[in-house]
């Protein structure tokens, strides 16, 4: 029975177990179109990001080959496509880079190690339900990052457009060496780069959603072969292996690389964000619901797939994903033809890619990660919020000085660092009476509220835990110590705090111990049920009586303007 259960369990993990069954026929045309289209996106943009990550080109054809077949099989999502993105390009070609010596062996035998062990990280995910997580990572810190991550990877391109020496460990090095070598910029290759770049440019604004780029590629490969324009010191990425990629593990083991593990989390951090990011949009689009822990499982044996086939990491991307949307894909199947598509590439047509001028890679890099600094958010988040603009700008500032992988730190960091701000001083807003109702608001964003002869009433606006009990404490304190007149009771309303652990209820204890020295009667009203326990066990009822569910701010006043014995 044990046994029946766990292959129940494991076939269902499958997701294409669950919708290949009702797949319907007319869905073939809009797949296979979408196929098309996103074999001809992804073949360019793969192989661009390849050189970011420092492996030979075709190995982003490999990453999208091996890795979207088998994404495809375990995926919730009908749209996304998974393959190299210029975050995890560049994180993996500036750190390996300190990691293999320079060795492009060992370079290449190390991404792929690294791919393996966020499959690792994926799967310790999935087993032990961390998919929120990533949760923790606000969307104003992800805008602030990926614009500094953008800059920090045009910095690693643009010199390939002058065709000049730009190198340096951060963007500021790197513009700083580009600047001093301004003077011997090969000029062909610059307006070979340049019209390329306005070419790309133009296509997104008259042929939106289009493979522009693969005419670009084609276009380029075809001035390069039949004209002189080769002569003039444009590079070229030569020879691209032809047949599938073989089937062989990573050579290296985890502990044999000091970094790795770093370096792997740091992957699967970004990868995972926006794979669920990709997911989630297209999800909402399409009116679908996405298993965000799924993608975990899916992201994980992607990642497999890509360490055992000269593979590097790949994630779910927003670009490649909504050209495979918007080409019509509505299955996964597009990905498993996209996956043919480009094993066909391999087999038969590798030898046409010889003459893909690599300035013509770099510059459908710049092109693609242009896309990712948002100004108009940037404002927005500015307009909205000074404190998580702030945060924002430190994520931004971390990757362009530190560099993506530590700017990736960072903003993991400032993200736990922002959670704890705002839960470490929660606000306690003092409330006063709307009027002659019976209702109660905050007397700072209502002037006109009305507040009570001999009574205080406050609202926790947050759990009570270890690290902000005391400051809730002293906020209270103060609402008591500048109260001019002689307080009888103080309400406490708990209606916004979800949680109160032993050091929140053991301050709460405490205060209505001091109040019942100073003989002012404290009633907790409005708390939850979870809340409402452990105030009990902590003894609170035996000073503040029975705390029920069922009393509210206004029951409490009314009985205490009338006289009456609170017996609540």
């Amino acid at each position: 029975m044990s046994l029946k259960f766990t292959l129940k369990r494991f076939t269902a993990s499958i997701a294409i177990t669950q919708w290949l069954p009702h797949y319907k026929p007319a869905f073939i045309r809009w797949d296979i179109v979408a196929d098309i289209t996103l074999a001809s996106f992804v073949l360019p943009e793969s192989m661009a990001y390849a050189t970011l990550a420092g492996v030979p080109a075709y190995y982003g054809i490999y990453c999208c080959l091996a890795g979207g077949l088998v994404f495809a099989l375990f995926t919730t999502s009908k749209q996304v496509a998974v393959g190299p993105t210029s975050a995890i390009s560049l994180m993996i070609g500036s750190t390996v880079a300190l990691l293999s010596g320079g060795d492009l062996t060992r370079w290449a035998e190390i991404a792929a190690l690294t791919a393996l062990a966020v499959a690792a990280i994926c799967f310790i995910a999935f087993v032990f339900k961390l998919s929120a997580l990533v949760n923790f990572i606000s969307d104003s810190i992800l805008v602030g990052f990926k614009a500094g991550a953008a800059l920090s990877i045009m910095s690693t391109q643009l010199p390939k457009l002058f065709s000049v020496d730009g190198s340096g460990s951060h963007f500021f090095a790197r513009i700083f060496s580009l600047l001093q070598n301004l003077s011997q910029t090969n000029w062909p290759v610059f307006l070979f780069g340049a019209i390329a770049l306005a070419l790309l440019v133009a296509g997104d604004k008259l042929l939106p959603g289009k493979p522009v780029s693969l005419f670009v590629v084609i276009a380029a490969i075809l001035v390069v072969s039949y004209t002189a324009v080769g002569g003039y010191g444009i590079h070229v990425t030569g020879v691209i292996p032809g047949g599938l990629p073989a089937f062989a593990a990573p050579s290296l083991r985890i502990k044999d690389v000091d970094g790795v593990t770093e370096l792997a989390f740091a992957c699967f951090l970004v990868g995972y964000i926006e794979t669920i990011s990709a997911a989630r949009t297209l999800a909402l689009k399409n009116n679908y619901e996405i298993n965000p822990r799924q993608e975990l499982l899916s992201m994980g044996f992607a990642n497999l797939a890509a360490a055992f086939f000269s593979g590097y990491v790949i994630s779910g991307g927003l670009s490649q994903s909504t050209v495979n949307d918007k080409s019509g894909a509505k299955t996964p199947m597009a990905l498993i033809i996209c996956s043919a598509a480009l094993a066909m590439i391999l087999v038969f047509f590798t030898g046409l890619l010889k003459n893909l001028p690599e300035v013509i890679l770099a510059a459908i890099v710049l092109h693609a990660v242009a896309g990712l600094i948002k100004i108009k958010e940037l404002k927005r988040i500015y307009q909205l919020s000074r404190v998580e603009f702030a945060v924002a700008m430190i994520a931004f500032s971390g990757v362009l000085f530190l560099g993506i992988l530590k700017g990736v730190m960072v903003a993991a960091i400032m993200s736990v660092i922002f959670l704890v701000m705002r839960l470490a001083n929660p606000n306690v807003a003092l409330l006063g009476r709307i009027g002659n109702t019976g209702h109660y608001s905050d007397v700072e964003r209502h002037p006109d509220n009305r507040l009570l002869d001999n009574i205080i009433i406050l609202r926790i606006e947050s759990s009570v835990l270890y690290f902000n009990a005391e400051n809730i404490h002293h906020r209270i304190n103060e609402y008591i110590s500048a109260y001019t007149k002689d307080l009888q009771l103080l309400v406490l309303d708990l209606s916004a705090a979800s949680y109160v652990d032993v050091a929140g209820s053991s301050m709460l204890l405490q205060l209505s111990r001091e109040l019942h020295r100073k003989k002012v009667q404290l009633k907790v009203v409005e708390a939850l049920s979870g809340v409402r326990d452990i105030l009990r066990k902590q003894g609170m009822e035996d000073i503040v009586g029975h705390i029920s569910r069922r009393v509210s701010i206004d029951t409490v006043v009314n009985e205490f303007e009338s006289g009456k014995t609170i017996n609540s």
